[in-house]
């Protein structure tokens, strides 16, 4: 059989291995990709190895009929890890693993290879140099799996895969470039009146606030940091601008922190978790991600659907889906006062944010929706196990 030339004979089993299902951007993009996925020609199943704030995802997960099992590996250095990985994939008759995430990356790959199964990795982040030294062992022992172990390592962008090839020294054959997508009906129905209305009512703001947004797992390499400083040069400008933190993490403390000491504090709203996205993005007027790195963040996907424009750092994959000036603006990572004129600058010109919405909403449809990313993965998946198949 080659890749979609015959007919299947048979549904494949893929085996989804993933570090946790919390509410990070790879594992959220489990739920819009699985949904989509094939079922006439994939079996999917997620093995997840760590409980994280609860494993939200996984609820999701099931509600569209993908088992999720839990099979706990607390760290690298377990000497259990690869026979009970090697025993569950055997188990469930695995005919390609996909792994996300570093556990899953080093075990997966090495188990995969065991088993003669075809695996497959996406790569969602670059890795960082100031990283300490456990880190830095663990990046090191990830890129060996993954240069020595896997059939195909996935970039989220092409910026991302170069980053990857310098590291790893992996040969070009064995990577490629798949854009995340994400499920574009999530966003058919959003009425932005509505939505602005609704979140203002709920936060007890003004009914003409102007609200800036940033939906992101609260880590310090997010930047959101240099958002609090730069909200009082907005707010002496827009006096009627408020600044909406969506998500959760181990920076939240710190950022309350900085909120709680700036001169702009009663305009920030630390919202936590939500499973609202689409509203809340829809109901703003800017999206800001004035992340310090980054190699393809879905959630831009998400604000040109929602037709928010966006201000975002010009870093990693950024620009591969942000032009300047076209559907956003572009700003060096680390400076708040670049991030507070390019706001000002855009609130000043409605229409010129306008134009971006419709820009934004092209571009999204046209390169980050998930039926296009499947329909990549069906054909790869397919033509990996080719020499495998019955």
């Amino acid at each position: 059989m080659t890749s979609g030339n015959k007919a299947v004979q048979r549904k494949f089993n893929i085996v989804y291995l993933i570090d946790g299902l919390g509410m990070g951007g790879a594992e959220r993009l489990l739920v819009p990709m699985l949904k989509t996925l094939d079922r006439s020609v994939f079996n999917p199943r997620v093995c997840v190895f760590q409980v994280r704030n609860g494993n939200p995802i996984a609820d999701q997960l099931r509600t569209i009929n993908v088992p999720v099992d839990l099979l706990p590996i607390p760290r690298l250095r377990d000497i259990t890890a690869i026979p009970r990985l090697y025993a569950y994939l055997k188990k469930t008759r695995a005919d390609l693993a996909h792994t996300q995430l570093e556990f899953a990356d080093t075990l997966g790959n090495f188990t995969a290879k065991l088993l003669r199964l075809p695996s497959v990795t996406t790569l969602h982040t670059m890795t960082r140099s100031e990283a300490n030294i456990k880190s830095r062992l663990h990046e090191c022992t990830e890129l060996f799996a993954l240069r020595n172990f896997c059939d195909v390592v996935i970039s989220v962008s092409e910026e991302a895969r170069q980053f990857y090839l310098q590291a790893s020294k992996t040969p070009l054959e064995k990577t490629r470039v798949i854009y995340n997508g994400i499920d574009l009906s999530a966003y058919a129905d959003l009425d932005a009146r509505r939505e602005r209305a609704s979140i203002c009512k709920e936060f007890n703001l003004p009914s003409n606030a102007t609200l800036l947004t940033t939906v992101a797992v609260l880590r310090e390499p997010k930047g959101i940091q240099f958002m609090i400083e730069a909200l009082p040069i907005i707010a002496a400008e827009r006096p009627d601008v408020y600044y909406l933190i969506v998500g959760d993490g181990v920076y939240r403390s710190e950022l309350e922190r900085a909120a709680a000491e700036s001169a702009g504090r009663a305009r920030i709203i630390f919202a936590g978790q939500r499973n609202d996205i689409p509203q809340i993005l829809s109901a703003s007027d800017l999206f800001i991600l004035p992340t310090l790195t980054e190699a393809l963040p879905t959630v831009l996907a998400e604000a040109m659907a929602a037709q928010t424009p966006i201000v975002a750092s010009r870093v990693g994959g950024i620009p591969e889906m942000v032009t300047d000036g076209v559907n956003g603006s572009l700003i060096a990572p680390g400076s708040p006062g670049e991030l507070a004129r390019a706001c000002v600058d855009l609130l000043s010109n409605p229409q010129r944010m306008k134009s971006m919405e419709i820009e934004g909403l092209r571009i999204v449809r046209a390169k980050f929706d998930v039926c296009g990313q499947v329909e990549e993965l069906k054909r790869l998946y397919l033509q990996l196990m080719a020499p495998y198949a019955e």
